[in-house]
């Protein structure tokens, strides 16, 4: 049995980063999101596995395969795999979420 590993992802006050689980023999890797820019969030990509986003605090719209749709605080949202994704920070307060992919290393295809 290893070890866990426990890493540290606060940088100014701010839970950022990205954790690949390949590095640490995990089989899920994170991205933390905390940002209190408007219009902040990546262009539209997909991944060949499902991803998760699960909201903290804040609120994003979503594209999610050409359809829209605003997620905040409390809930989380599933995008499957190989479905052209993208979000923005659309709130006022600041954006935190838990972005979970479903393999050991983020893979990403970009589509703009």
């Amino acid at each position: 049995m290893t070890a866990p590993t426990v890493l540290s992802f606060l940088v100014d006050g701010a839970m950022t980063g990205q954790f690949s689980g390949r590095d640490h023999g995990a089989g899920v890797s994170v991205i933390l999101v905390d940002t209190d820019r408007p219009g902040a969030g990546p262009r539209l990509h997909q991944h060949p596995y499902d991803e998760t986003f699960v909201m903290h605090g804040g609120e994003a719209e979503f594209t999610v395969a050409g359809e829209r749709l605003t997620a905040r605080a409390g809930q989380v949202v599933v995008v499957p795999p190989w479905t052209p994704h993208k979000f923005v920070n659309t709130g006022t307060d600041r954006l935190v979420m838990t972005n979970i992919h479903a393999n050991d290393e983020v893979v990403t295809e970009w589509l703009e």
